[in-house]
């Protein structure tokens, strides 16, 4: 089962076999054993590339939930030691994945070093939940999914420019400016690459009336990573998480453009699988991480 799940997780044989310390040989034969004691084949080989099939796929899921029960029964042996192991499967968005996790993986295998992380990034995370311990994705308000969730921290969507792309461009004072300016726009996966460049803006304090700018569109991509970049790169003004990009403005890499309004308000969630236990390494990484994060929203952990 470890080697079956290894072989999905690092996309092929060869690659399974050196995290697992095996021969090719070896991780093809224990595989092979696995399919002829289920009668049934969970994958598709083709000299370039593996493909679950719709019977691995469940297989799969049953898979990393018992091995998962297995290093909990471990680790609850070892519990007198007082010392977690074993490996959080973690799924993120890209952006998270780079910006909020990976720069905390020094400082949690310090206070946890035998407890490993295995990240796997996902643009659109929320029907994957199910195959990970913990799943870390952002929201807009009014977000509901049929899943376990906490809400770890909130943050706002604001506008950003670099100070080279002001000077060039002048610095907007009023939202109307803005169709002067060039939008990195975020392309919503739903949108289907729509050539709508309407923004929307929302007064950052009281409850006065939003506004929508035509703004001309200069860069458009599903990766808000992408946009950040180019930002910071004087390509023109985006639509950012005020969490992510706060570095940056304390540094003057990026100015906050038109302060006093948003485009709208965002949380980020940590959701696990519908499990009646959490086991005690992921419910201590969601503690690490939601510790680390600025803005955190109110409310308790997933039961």
């Amino acid at each position: 089962m470890r080697v079956f799940q290894r072989i999905v997780d690092d996309g092929g044989f060869a690659a399974a076999a050196r995290t697992l310390d095996l021969s090719p040989a070896t991780v093809t034969r224990l595989f092979g054993d696995l399919e002829q004691h289920l009668g049934a084949r969970l994958m598709q080989r083709t000299t370039r590339k593996l493909a679950l099939t719709e019977v691995g796929e469940l297989y799969l899921l049953r898979v990393r939930s018992i091995l998962g029960e297995i290093d909990d029964a471990e680790a609850a042996v070892g519990s007198s030691t007082q010392e977690l192991h074993g490996t959080v499967h973690v799924l993120a968005t890209p952006v998270l994945a780079s910006y909020v996790l990976a720069p905390n993986v020094g400082h949690w295998r310090q206070r946890y070093p035998k407890v490993a992380l295995d990240i796997t990034v996902d643009p659109f995370p929320q029907t994957r939940v199910e195959e990970f311990d913990v799943t870390f994705m952002a929201a807009d308000e009014g977000y509901d999914a049929n899943v376990v969730a906490r809400a770890l921290s909130s943050s706002e969507w604001i506008l950003c420019a670099s100070p080279t792309y002001l000077q060039r461009a002048g610095t907007p004072r009023q939202p109307q400016d803005l169709e002067r300016h060039e939008y990195l726009k975020f392309s919503r996966q739903q949108n289907g690459g729509t050539s709508n460049r309407l923004l929307r803006l929302r007064p950052a304090q009281g409850a006065g009336e939003a506004v929508e700018v035509d703004m001309p569109v200069a860069l458009r991509s599903i990766s808000l990573d992408v946009l950040y970049r180019a930002a910071l790169d004087g390509a023109g003004i985006a639509v950012l998480s005020r969490l992510l990009v706060s570095q940056h403005l304390a540094s003057g890499a990026l100015v906050h453009v038109l302060p006093d309004w948003i485009n709208g308000r965002l949380t980020i969630y940590a959701a696990v699988p519908s499990r009646k236990l959490i086991p005690a390494r992921t419910r201590a990484f969601l503690t690490f991480i939601s510790e680390g994060l600025p803005g955190q929203a109110p409310g308790g952990g997933p039961a």
